[in-house]
């Protein structure tokens, strides 16, 4: 009998071993941190986004990012709808460019267009990242270029540092405004390293941080540019439903936590190299890219999708082990993949036990 949503996340919760992400809190358990913190920091709560601890916040990250200002904003979701809204308003040109699989065409129902209405023109192949010689062969006029950093739904790529510096280039002689998806920049600085996040964003216009992914926290996300743009981006908040009466325990929850989460992306980094050279020498398992380049990639699994899910669920009532979120369809026929994303969950579990789960999910879906 099929197992129900609420069944396989009753397994999951029940699990002695989760292996991607972090540690889930209990009910209640950050709300509870989130008081006690602000308590013992003295802050307030905000209104509507104006307070202390948002303006604080706000300077921080943006200072982090080597940018003028930012804006906290509840959703990266509206961070970027706000973000190309402002470029190709400004432009007086409502067409913008981005890779075939970004969030913004595969994950937000178009949003760009039925709420913008904007349109968008798919950059480049879907198999690698964007590439200067993308944007130079461009037929069209466009506002904008977005680019994700990493690009997670081909594995977590990236273009390397010179294709980077080229691609702005490129973009600003066409005069095309540059914005980065940066949902998991923090993860993607380590693979330019010693470059700075500061570094990094100098080549873009805008940039867009989430708070919820790598940092861990409840929810929100940071916007930032020079102070014309996020001055413009309050404004696009609030034309959004984005200005919450009190934003306070979204803010607190990455402020509290940002610091310790980003001293441990290298340690992230250097798990997913070693646990991807593990899982590689499985027969029937692939690895993408490889090695990976951040703390998250691919896993390509030579057995159907639906039997991998029947099989991860066995194995999370009988060892208490929950290998992944789910299995698509991969490009290869018969093949499967699923994403490892490389947190605190990993940092506590030894390779040679996710290698050899991972070994007995494979030999459970091919029987």
């Amino acid at each position: 009998m099929p197992v129900t949503p609420a069944q396989r996340d009753a397994l999951r919760r029940g699990c002695r071993a989760v292996v991607g992400g972090h540690p889930e809190a209990a009910p209640g358990e950050e709300l509870e941190a989130i008081g006690a913190w602000c308590r013992e920091h003295g802050w307030h709560a905000d209104r509507y986004g104006d307070g202390t601890l948002a303006g604080a916040f706000e300077a921080k990250v943006a200072a982090l990012l080597g940018k003028d200002a930012g804006v906290f904003m509840p959703s990266g979701t509206l961070a970027q709808q706000a973000a190309l809204a402002i470029w190709c308003e400004r432009a007086g040109l409502p067409h913008f460019a981005m890779h075939a699989t970004a969030h913004l065409e595969l994950h937000e129902y178009r949003a760009y267009a039925r709420l913008s209405r904007l349109s968008a023109l798919l950059l480049g192949p879907r198999e690698r990242p964007t590439l200067p010689a993308d944007l130079a062969a461009c037929p069209e006029r466009i506002a904008a270029l977005l680019v994700e950093l990493p690009a997670r739904e081909i594995g977590g790529q990236l273009p390397t540092w010179d294709d980077l510096v080229e691609l702005a280039a490129v973009a600003r002689a066409r005069g095309v405004r540059l914005h980065m998806d940066g949902a998991r920049l923090w993860e993607a600085r380590e693979a330019y390293a010693p470059r700075t996040y500061a570094e990094i964003c100098a080549l873009f216009d805008s940039v867009y941080v989430s708070f919820y992914k790598g940092i861990g926290a409840l929810s929100g996300a940071l916007l930032a540019g020079d102070a014309a743009f996020v001055a413009e981006a309050r404004v696009w908040r609030r034309r959004y439903g984005g200005t919450l009466s009190q934003l306070h325990p979204y803010i607190a929850s990455a402020a509290m936590r940002i610091d310790a989460q980003l001293a441990k992306m290298p340690a992230y980094r250097a798990r997913a190299l070693a646990l991807a050279k593990a899982l590689a020498a499985i027969p029937g398992l692939r690895i993408l890219p490889s090695p990976p380049q951040v703390n998250m990639f691919h896993v390509h699994i030579d057995a159907p999708a639906p039997a991998l899910a029947t099989a991860r669920d066995r194995l999370a009532a009988e060892d208490g082990v929950w290998l992944a979120g789910g299995f698509a369809e991969a490009a290869t026929p018969g093949w499967s993949v699923t994403e490892i994303y490389v947190g605190d969950n990993l940092l506590a579990l030894a390779d040679a036990d996710v290698a050899a789960w991972f070994a007995r999910l494979v030999g459970l879906a091919r029987t």
